[in-house]
């Protein structure tokens, strides 16, 4: 039933609207469509997810995931969609100071991990240990890139990447592929991939961790049902579903 897309140009989110108001049930409505833009660090778990929220709500979701910087900046432009998810505070506030979100919630947080190929071919132990190899991280714009800034700084690691990749899932995807040696990932990243990378932790990760953050849009079609998504993540249940798949309580 899920419908499961990364999109992050205009053209393809203005196919991706929410039902008919006609379609849905009185509170919170079925048959229709949920269209969430998320944070690409979400990808999986909001996938899980969906999956009881589509059979209990009789409705199909439709995910964006990317960039929470170039997200917020499309919903922020009018773009059409139900719900934001953003992985930092910066981001939602774009959409929060162009008036297009309803009540912003926190319901996560992350911490950032060194990502190396299955068996740590390069023998990379520590952040150190990076100026010796090829290694990839975020581009400084987007939140997984600004965290790893902060933790590089805050350890004195000057050495520089190779890459620098627009989302979090690029950052994976290029350690995944052999492409580098190692990547500044998000812990849960990490889990979701435990069968193709090892994890190395960042003693003191903890003092950068990341925020999420919900909101409902403006422009959705279908309100009442944007608003039981954001009940269903930061329900006790959907809490639960977020700690299984590494993610810290807000």
């Amino acid at each position: 039933m899920k419908k499961l897309a990364v999109l992050v140009l205009l053209l393809p989110l203005a196919a991706c609207g929410g039902g008919d108001d006609g379609e849905a049930a009185e509170g919170g409505g079925g048959g229709g469509e949920l269209t969430v833009l998320a944070a690409a660090s979400l990808t999986d778990v909001f996938d899980e997810l969906a999956t009881p929220f589509e059979e209990e709500h009789d409705t199909d979701v439709v995910f964006s995931f990317g960039s929470s910087t170039d997200l917020a900046e499309q919903v922020a432009d009018g773009a059409p969609g139900d719900v934001l998810a953003t992985a930092d505070e910066a981001s939602m506030q774009l959409a929060e100071d162009a008036g297009v979100t309803g009540d912003v919630e926190t319901f996560a947080t992350n911490v950032l991990t060194i990502v190396v190929p299955k068996g740590n071919p390069a023998g990379i132990e520590s952040l150190d240990d990076l100026a010796d190899t090829t290694w990839v991280r975020c581009s400084d714009e987007v939140p997984c890139g600004k965290v790893a800034l902060a933790v590089l700084d805050a350890n004195g690691v000057t050495a520089e990447p190779v890459s620098l990749e627009e989302d979090v899932r690029a950052t994976l995807d290029k350690v995944v592929s052999g492409e580098a040696d190692a990547g500044l990932v998000y812990a849960t990243d990490a889990v979701a991939a435990a069968d193709e990378v090892d994890a190395v932790e960042i003693p003191g990760a903890e003092d950068e961790l990341t925020s999420y953050f919900v909101t409902t849009l403006e422009q959705s079609e279908d309100a009442d049902l944007a608003a039981d998504w954001v009940a269903w993540v930061t329900s006790e249940e959907g809490q639960a579903i977020l700690g299984d798949a590494g993610f810290g309580s807000p």
